[in-house]
C-alpha cells in the first residue's frame, strides 16, 4: 500500500501511518480504492465489488459499526437436494482452513449458495496498513472459496 500521509491531510488516508483510527465506511472505501478496487455503495448504505462471478460485500456490524466483516456470496446457486452435500463441503473447508469462515445460506426461493465470511473486531481502531491486510486477506480468501464453490457438481451460474 502506498504511504497513506501522501493523500493529503482531509483525506481518510492522510496522517501518521501507524496511528489507529475508527473504522468507517469512508475508510474502508479509501483503502479499496488505494488497490484500485471498483466498489460501489449498494441500496442499503453498504459497500460491494465484483470479482469475477462473486460479490464481496465490506460491512461494519456492531453497536458502533466496530467490527469490520468481509463477506463474499459464491456465484452458483444450488438445489435444495445439494445442501447436505454443501454443508460437508463447508466442513472440510473450515477444517482445514482458517478463512474465511465458509457456511451455507438457503434463499427465500429455496436455492442455496455458499458463502464465506472475514471478521474482525477493529474496537479500538485500525491502522490503514492494517485494514489494507485484513481486506485484501478477506478477498483473496473469499475468491479461493468461490474458485473451489464453482467446481462443486450441481452449481448453477446466475
Amino acid at each position: 500500500m502506498a504511504s497513506p500521509t501522501a493523500d493529503g491531510v482531509d483525506r481518510p488516508l492522510a496522517g501518521y501511518p501507524g496511528a489507529l483510527r475508527p473504522l468507517t465506511g469512508e475508510l474502508i472505501a479509501s483503502v479499496l480504492a488505494n488497490r484500485g478496487y471498483p466498489v460501489e455503495t449498494d441500496p442499503a448504505g453498504d459497500l460491494v465489488g465484483r470479482w469475477a462471478d462473486s460479490l464481496i460485500w465490506f460491512l461494519r456490524p456492531g453497536t458502533a459499526g466496530e467490527l469490520l466483516q468481509v463477506r463474499t456470496v459464491a456465484a452458483p446457486t444450488f438445489t435444495i437436494e445439494y445442501v447436505p452435500a454443501l454443508h460437508a463441503f463447508c466442513n472440510s473447508w473450515n477444517h482445514d482452513r482458517l478463512w474465511p469462515k465458509a457456511f451455507v445460506h438457503v434463499e427465500d426461493d429455496g436455492r442455496a449458495r455458499i458463502c464465506g465470511e472475514v471478521i474482525a473486531d477493529l474496537e479500538h481502531g485500525v491502522t490503514p496498513h492494517q485494514l489494507d491486510q485484513l481486506l485484501d486477506r478477506g478477498i483473496a480468501t473469499g475468491c479461493q472459496l468461490a474458485t473451489e464453490v464453482a467446481r462443486l457438481p450441481g452449481g448453477v451460474l446466475p
